[in-house]
């Protein structure tokens, strides 16, 4: 357990400048204040590259393997995009939610046996605990998320990077790690246990990714299954991360939003994304804020 040094007190001063009355608590500096309970979690989270490397696998392995095997199976492109290429880059939208449910997992084990007593009981606002360990969990998932891109193109994935390319990929992994972690803070201060997050996982962090048009187009889904996936965030961050890397006539985003202009298309999606964790993180601090008086 690491220590979370944060400023306790403050005299308060008296009218010919001694002190007097008793002390007051002082109010935490909020930037220093985060940095604290994110190295606290960093700690926590990473002592061991086990638990970096743990995430990395499944996405890894679709990376590396199934989707080099893939596309010489199909040994053909989907709407002109090279089928491993267009494979590889779905992964990420694996990889995020599984980095992010892990950091979730860290929650529900210091809510059990960690240290989140006493820092309820320390004077710091209950919105920075959480600030704090999204830091932490975004920064994780953006490591794993340079390690996949990387190892996909050593694997013969065909990027086309260009600087407004890149703009619309980080932008888009930034909100959608955002907006995972802060499912994964609502589920750990929900399910009372660690069996039962373990249990929740797939349904939050790996079956949405299938409806969302990973290994095929969404259009190719039955008509119910194609307008759900359009509701998903997901599918949103899947036809942005393409735009970006591999897609830049956006002809994922215009099976979502059936436009002509994929720069209109890709700011619609980017606001689907946004708002969304901006709303779940909202509903993340309020589950916190109630389950810490528990």
């Amino acid at each position: 357990m690491t220590d979370t040094a944060l400023p306790l007190v403050r005299p308060v001063p008296s009218a010919n400048g001694a002190t007097a009355g008793p002390a007051l608590p002082a109010r935490p500096r909020v930037l220093p204040t985060v940095a604290t309970l994110a190295r606290r979690r960093l700690a926590l989270s990473a002592r061991t590259p086990r638990e970096l490397v743990v995430p990395l696998l499944t996405p890894l392995l679709f990376a590396l393997i199934i989707a080099p095997a893939l596309g010489d199976t199909v040994a053909g492109t989907v709407r002109g995009l090279d089928y491993m290429t267009f494979v590889a880059v779905s992964t990420l939208g694996l990889l995020i939610p599984l980095s992010a449910c892990s950091a979730g997992l860290g929650v529900v084990v210091d809510r059990h046996s960690g240290a989140r007593r006493d820092l309820l009981a320390a004077p710091v606002p209950r919105s920075l605990i959480v600030a704090g360990n999204l830091v932490v969990a975004v920064a994780l998932a953006g490591l794993q998320v340079v390690v996949l891109v990387a190892a996909a193109a050593l694997r013969g994935a065909d990027f086309t990077v260009t600087t407004t390319g890149v703009a619309w990929f980080v932008a888009t992994v930034l909100a959608f790690a955002v907006f995972m972690y802060a499912v994964a803070e609502i589920m750990a201060n929900v399910i009372p246990t660690q069996e039962e997050y373990i249990g929740a996982l797939p349904a939050v962090a790996i079956v949405p990714w299938f409806l969302a048009g990973p290994l095929f187009p969404i259009s190719a889904l039955p008509a119910g299954l194609t307008a759900a996936a359009k509701v998903l965030p997901i599918t949103h961050v899947l036809a942005l991360l393409r735009y970006g890397l591999v897609d830049h006539h956006g002809q994922a985003l215009r099976d979502i939003w059936g436009m002509s202009s994929p720069t209109t298309m890709a700011a619609l999606s980017l606001v689907v994304v946004v708002v969304s964790a901006v709303v779940t993180s909202a509903l993340a601090l309020r589950v916190f804020r109630r389950a810490a008086v528990r």
